[in-house]
């Protein structure tokens, strides 16, 4: 295995000149929170990233699929236990969607525990005659627009590891104290979406899986599998004060672990070759992502897995593209084709909604769920093309009953996103968008499937 140099410091890491950082005004402030921020217990555990490699690894080889996802920007005033169930919901519903069609371990990982900095086009916002820094996500200011809110605070990192501690505690609670059990997966399925085409269809499919489950027990079989699930939490590594004081040497292999989140990426925004954003992830442990847009080529996706994951370790990396419907079957098979003839086996995980954003005539920024899916079929269409495996979706979405992209069953037009529009940054799907998603992902996967070997499914591990 090749040897890294040891890890770097924050003064190197600020040397190569990061972008999309916060501008701290006490920098004597900033050094007692990371200190403060090390000497705090580890959110995740190095085995449990461990774990989750040797899951991708999987993914990659197409033995499994990934589905990843939650809100654009978590907010601390959104740490309630109403909230973080319904994401979870949602989620659980969507894995068992997936799960049953394709007949593949389906890994659940939630933009969730740690999704609390954005990346801006813009560092200051204008409305009218005054201009302020723009809102980068409650770590580092405020959403509400007064120069108080939106000063960059450093003692919000604080209120990040204790909003992310919190919901940690509870997805655990919840996928290990029998609200995962699939004996309760109709509850999954919460009552405004029930009435609505996906969920006339997901009570059908648990109607079915619960049928299957008598079966089994009838048999005398029962597994741990079917009562409680492996779920992972992930976000963007954009705050590098954060993640360099979260990142820890394990006592085990005495290398580093961000123990911020299990998995970790780099955004388009931060994914520069010689940046201190590559600089940092690549000394981690951790499985890491790298996001891919419709300026990458494939030269320069294969120089960052080479400074990424010199050795090609399995599992290690995962590239999200998020091209834009219109442009994902032209630019993402020489990708493909150039990262796949180097002997990679990299996880390829589609993000339709970040390529196809645009603003509405009332001024709200939205997303077509019609783009979405066109983005995943095009995604599907290449590597069925290509014969490499689709690995994943990486979705912005709520468990709530939200306005903010348009399209769906329940055709939300344009004129509808002021009823219920709560976004503080992108818009996501509502869960009955979400469910539809999964259904069309799930016919896609079936589809992918009967052109390939059938995978050896371990039901001990698989975490329906």
């Amino acid at each position: 295995m090749s040897e890294l140099p040891s890890l770097p410091t924050l003064k190197d890491l600020h040397a190569l000149k990061p972008l999309q950082q916060p501008t701290y005004a006490d920098a004597d402030e900033v050094g007692d929170v990371v200190r403060r921020l090390r000497r705090l217990p580890p959110l995740v555990f190095a085995g449990e990233c461990d774990e989750l490699r040797e899951k991708m690894a999987g993914a990659a080889a197409g033995r499994a699929f990934i589905l990843q996802g939650g809100d654009c920007a978590e907010t601390f005033a959104g740490v309630t236990a109403g909230n973080i169930q319904n994401k979870l919901r949602t989620l659980l519903a969507m894995a068992l969607v997936l799960t049953y069609a394709a007949q593949v371990p389906v890994i659940k990982i939630g933009r969730m525990a740690g999704q609390f900095t954005k990346p801006r086009s813009s560092d200051t916002e204008t409305r009218g005659e005054v201009t302020l820094p723009a809102y980068r996500g409650d770590a580092v200011n405020g959403f509400d627009f007064t120069p108080e809110a939106r000063s960059h605070d450093p003692q919000r990192l604080l209120g990040v590891y204790n909003a992310s501690s919190a919901t940690l505690n509870l997805v655990r609670a919840f996928v290990n104290g029998g609200f995962a059990d699939m004996r309760t997966m109709h509850s999954w399925n919460s009552d405004f979406v029930r009435s609505s085409p996906a969920g006339v269809r997901y009570e059908q499919l648990t109607a079915e899986i619960e049928r299957a489950l008598a079966f089994i027990e009838a048999c005398g079989i029962e597994s741990e599998a079917t009562r409680r699930v492996d779920f992972y939490s992930s976000h963007e590594g954009l705050s590098l004060e954060y993640e360099h004081a979260m990142t820890r040497i394990d006592s085990r292999t005495h290398r580093p672990y961000n123990t911020s989140g299990h998995l970790i990426w780099i955004g388009e925004r931060t994914r520069q070759l010689d940046g201190a954003h590559v600089e940092l992830i690549r000394h981690v442990r951790n499985p890491v992502a790298v996001k891919l847009g419709p300026t990458t080529t494939a030269d320069t996706a294969l120089e960052l897995a080479d400074r990424i994951d010199p050795d090609g370790e399995a599992g290690r990396i995962s590239f999200i593209t998020r091209f834009g419907a219109g442009k994902i079957r032209d630019l993402l098979p020489d990708v493909v084709e150039k990262v796949t003839a180097s002997g990679r086996h990299v996880t390829w995980v589609c993000d339709p909604m970040h390529g196809n954003t645009y603003e509405a005539a009332g001024g709200f920024k939205t997303r077509a769920f019609s783009d979405v899916i066109d983005e995943v079929n095009g995604f599907f269409d290449v590597h069925d093309e290509l014969g490499t495996w689709p690995g994943g979706v990486h979705i912005e979405l709520t468990g709530d009953d939200v306005t903010e992209c348009v399209g769906g069953s329940h055709e939300l037009a344009e004129a509808d996103l002021a009823s219920r529009y709560e976004t503080l940054c992108d818009p996501r799907l509502n869960r009955n968008q979400s469910l539809e998603l999964a259904f069309q992902v799930a016919e896609r996967l079936v589809q992918s499937r009967a052109n390939r070997p059938a995978p050896v499914i371990d039901l001990q591990s698989s975490g329906l």
